[in-house]
């Protein structure tokens, strides 16, 4: 059932980015949110690398494969940061377009890389591990406590949603946000290792409709009654 699952997660991670492409050509210029593009394209190899993992066989092939993902999730992972700091931008939050968010967004995106790759990308020690019909390579080293780059992440993506909500009456990314907290928080009682995955796409798909809600209303006539608001959107994207 897992294979199915995670393959099936791969192809979706695959739509999601193909969908992010088009908004990028749709609206013709390159925008802060679309590192998305760079999270979606890993999570791809990710969930491929252990759907295909029980196929390809245990040696040093899919042990070079799984210690890739660790490296992936360390150095991209973090880049949602920046994705949340920009839909402020564009949602017209005043103080997110200021000099030292901005400073903020990129020094605790270098940071949470920077942490991840020090204390599981860097000292991972992989081990074979069989779970519900997946092979994968698990990290014997990985550290204790909460996982503290993925809370980061998610208290940013949640502040961000509260804020969309509120600005621009648009509730998906706070849902979506606090939807996966919940699903990682509370055990789920399916003979799965996979299952919980399920509530990471929930919140990125809800993370590029966000994107693409803004970029409707960038083309939308102004009609809002803000004249501020169509100058802060478009200078989000430079």
């Amino acid at each position: 059932m897992d294979t199915v699952l995670f393959l099936g997660f791969s192809a979706a991670y695959l739509v999601l980015l193909a969908w992010g492409i088009v908004l990028v050509v749709r609206r013709r210029r390159v925008i802060v949110s679309d590192v998305a593009l760079l999270v979606f394209a890993a999570l791809v190899y990710d969930n491929a690398v252990l759907g295909l993992g029980s196929f390809v066989g245990e040696g040093a092939g899919l042990e070079t494969a799984n210690a890739a993902r660790y490296w992936l999730h360390a150095l991209v992972t973090p880049l949602l940061v920046l994705v949340a700091w920009n839909v402020l931008v564009r949602a017209g939050v005043r103080w997110a377009k200021s000099r030292w968010a901005a400073v903020v967004a990129v020094a605790l995106t270098v940071a949470l890389i920077a942490y991840e790759i020090a204390v599981g990308a860097a000292p991972a020690r992989l081990v074979a591990e069989r779970e519900y019909g997946i092979l994968s390579y698990a990290n014997e080293n990985a550290p204790d406590g909460p996982p503290i780059m993925v809370l980061v992440v998610a208290a940013a993506l949640l502040l961000t949603g509260v804020y969309a909500w509120k600005r621009r009456g648009w509730p998906w990314l706070c849902v979506v946000t606090v939807l996966m907290v919940l699903g990682s928080a509370v055990p789920i009682p399916l003979p799965s290792g996979a299952i919980t995955n399920s509530f990471e796409l929930i919140l990125l798909i809800g993370a590029l409709a966000t994107v693409a809600f803004q970029d409707g209303r960038e083309r939308m006539p102004r009609a809002d009654g803000d004249p501020g608001t169509r100058s802060a959107e478009s200078a989000a994207g430079n």
